[in-house]
């Protein structure tokens, strides 16, 4: 039953993580499906992206130079991870964000 939810899902899945659009497409998508695996990556791949909108706001207001090249290299490294994750069919929580993101919108999907 597992590997049928992960087949059925990982278009979706690998759908939420090209641009906010696609995240939205994807939780339209999996409205009618509930697919688990789908709503594991929508709610991670939503929480990639307001990590990088505080990112973003950090590095046009701050002055940090260096700082904020490494943060939005760590934040493209997570996206990277949770796409890498969705595409090998894996459940994998991206690192330091991964439980929290899972926990804040676990309503959604």
């Amino acid at each position: 039953m597992y590997n049928q939810t992960v087949r059925e899902g990982k278009t979706m899945a690998i759908i939420s993580y090209i641009t906010v659009i696609g995240t939205l497409i994807a939780f339209i998508m999996n409205q009618n499906k509930h697919n688990y695996f789908a709503s594991f990556h929508i709610r991670q791949s939503l929480g990639i992206f307001i990590l990088w909108l505080i990112v973003n706001f950090i590095q046009r207001y701050s002055d940090f130079g260096w700082l904020n090249t490494i943060l939005g290299i760590g934040v493209f490294v997570l996206w990277i991870l949770g796409l890498l994750g969705a595409i090998q069919g894996e459940e994998k929580r991206i690192p330091l964000f991964g439980d929290q993101f899972q926990e804040w919108f676990r309503n959604i999907g």
